[in-house]
């Protein structure tokens, strides 16, 4: 084949392909499900094309748009909100049994409750953002809109109502994105991006330049947030290689509470199977002087007391004699109630074990300590008002820790703070604990090596900070991967978990990068998002230019150089200006080819 004719052809092919992007498809089946789904018009009929020049949507349809928008933007941020608060489920739970008197789920109904909103919404989203790909103009039916304000007034409310009782959970929310917040750049960037074949489908077909510039303007202010969110981004998990240090010691949070009852020696035999560094109990006085483990006031929720002793259900459990308490079950509820939803996960005889479970004494648990060789650490409650120990309740205590236990004194984090100095001229080597965080200064004064707070104080600088001059820290309750991923990239020394058999199988944190392969990855993912925006704007404006020009030519012309098919299946646009040339060209090539040949 010769030169002029391998042209003839490559111009043939070029022309053919402009003539396609030159049209207009309507995909029939696909928009009549589309138009289905959203406006519930299922006939050809009932569904409207938008025209070149057209809004994409009447006053009243934008307006259910913008509702969609933003029902779908507080679904998602209280998705994203109860997701990142799964750590504190069992508190929540816990919470409304203390103030409704029976147990139920209530953390799990609101997540599903959640999801399904959020998934309402955001198919309805995609539906829109299909049809205006497609052209088509938006015609939200009347249950949809009824479901989005449904949506909308859910999230507004639980909200509200979460933050008035539980307003530290936004602490949690902050965190997370020192973990999520590079993930959630990628995908965010990723949707802005997938938006702009609709956003400028519809922009280039607008008459009125002010509407124009706005959606534009929005669009484009958006997504250039989007683009420098990285540059305010902190994550102690961006550091340089090598600079991380040994993962957080697990001290089982009152034994292995998703395995065992809380508080019982099963639970305890569990977290040191399960390879927890230490144990964590919270103890109180009986009423003849018998230190025991219990974390609530009183016996309701962790005992079978409403069937022994109907009538003390609300009595502080110290005004018990350790014989009415050895008496009780302290295993059952555990597998009636399920608080994790990991009762089903026993074997047999572990149920039967865990369902025979009764109060455990002070002196048991230490026992088991010292065997093991693990560190303790227990809030001491004080005795109410007229308890024969209510003056006397440390000194009790110690006289268990010294007389009849096995455990060394090195092994117990002391965490009460009542007559700190004193007990600490009693004993030395206990490990003094402060569950305050305190000026350096008197941290020191107190002789305290170890702080235990709650992980919403988690702090990189505070954890070098208190580092430096030899206190440890210890945060409290930390039961999910990615929040133990945090404190581990935060440096800090131990955690208190209800998941010890969950965060020792973690090997390294979740997010672990150096500031150079993040700062490759979100530049790349910008730079790679803008080039394929400034190619999509500029297709839809060459394309609507050339539009323009055949519509142009169409009034003048009496063959119709542009004209319009209806085919059964949708709607075509052909532009008659580049087919018309393609034709001609074709026409002159076949008759140039055989002079040539011969």
């Amino acid at each position: 084949m010769t030169y002029p004719a391998m042209a003839s052809k490559f111009s043939q092919r070029l022309l053919g392909l402009r003539a396609k992007l030159l049209r207009r498809y309507e995909h029939g089946p696909f928009v009549r499900c589309l138009s289905g789904l959203y406006g519930c018009r299922w006939r050809r009929y009932e569904r409207s094309r938008g025209q070149p020049e057209d809004c994409c949507c009447s006053k009243l349809e934008g307006a259910s748009f913008v509702l969609l928008v933003a029902a779908f933007c507080l679904t998602l941020l209280f998705l994203y909100f109860w997701g990142q608060a799964e750590n504190d489920y069992n508190d929540f739970d816990w919470f409304n049994f203390g103030h409704l008197g029976f147990w139920f789920p209530w953390s799990v109904v609101l997540l599903v409750i959640s999801a399904g909103f959020f998934t309402y919404v955001t198919v309805l989203m995609l539906l829109a953002v299909c049809l205006l790909s497609e052209g088509q103009k938006l015609h939200l039916h009347w249950s949809h809109k009824v479901g989005i304000l449904i949506s909308l007034i859910f999230s507004v409310a639980a909200t509200a109502v979460l933050s008035d009782l539980w307003g530290e959970e936004w602490t949690t929310l902050l965190l997370s994105f020192q973990v999520t917040a590079p993930y959630l750049h990628l995908g965010g960037v990723l949707l802005m991006t997938s938006l702009a074949w609709p956003v400028a489908l519809h922009v280039f077909r607008m008459n009125s330049s002010v509407r124009r510039g706005l959606i534009v303007g929005v669009y484009l202010s958006v997504l250039l947030t989007l683009y420098l969110v990285p540059l305010g981004l902190y994550s102690p998990c961006i550091k340089q290689k090598g600079t991380l240090g040994p993962a957080p010691a697990l001290i089982g949070h009152r034994g292995a509470p998703m395995l065992a009852p809380e508080n019982t020696l099963m639970s305890f035999e569990k977290a040191v199977e399960a390879g927890s560094d230490g144990l964590e109990t919270d103890v109180a006085i009986s009423y003849d002087g018998v230190p025991f483990l219990m974390h609530d006031h009183n016996l309701q929720r962790t005992t079978n007391i409403q069937e022994v002793l109907p009538n003390r259900t609300g009595d502080s459990a110290a005004m018990f004699t350790w014989s009415e308490l050895e008496g009780l079950n302290a295993g059952s509820w555990f597998l009636s109630q399920n608080p994790f939803g990991t009762a089903g996960s026993l074997r047999q005889e572990e149920r039967q074990r865990a369902g025979n479970q009764s109060v455990c004494s002070l002196q048991d648990f230490l026992q088991l300590a010292g065997q093991a060789q693990k560190l303790v650490i227990f809030d001491l409650y004080r005795p109410p008002y007229g308890h024969p120990y209510s003056n006397s309740w440390i000194q009790r205590t110690l006289d268990v820790l010294y007389n009849v236990s096995s455990i060394q004194s090195s092994q117990v984090l002391w965490l009460p703070s009542d007559q700190r100095s004193w007990v600490h001229q009693s004993d030395p080597d206990l490990q003094q604990t402060s569950g305050t965080r305190l000026p350096l200064e008197e941290l020191q004064r107190n002789n305290i090596v170890r702080l235990n707070l709650p992980y919403s104080s988690m702090s990189a600088e505070l954890t070098r900070e208190y580092s430096a001059v030899n206190i440890s820290t210890n945060l409290y309750v930390i039961s999910q991967p990615w929040l133990y991923s945090l404190a581990w990239c935060t440096g800090v020394h131990s955690v208190t978990t209800n998941a010890p058999q969950l965060l020792r199988t973690l090997k390294s944190p979740l997010l672990l990068m150096s500031p150079e392969e993040y700062n490759l990855m979100w530049i790349l993912t910008d730079v790679l998002s803008f080039m394929l925006v400034v190619i999509i704007f500029y297709f839809h404006r060459w394309r609507e230019q050339k539009l323009a020009f055949c519509s142009d030519r169409e009034v003048k012309q009496d063959n119709g150089s542009c004209r319009q098919k209806k085919p059964e299946m949708g709607d075509i646009w052909s532009v008659s200006s580049s087919n018309c040339q393609t034709e001609k060209m074709l026409n002159l090539a076949t008759v140039m080819e055989p002079s040539r040949q011969s």
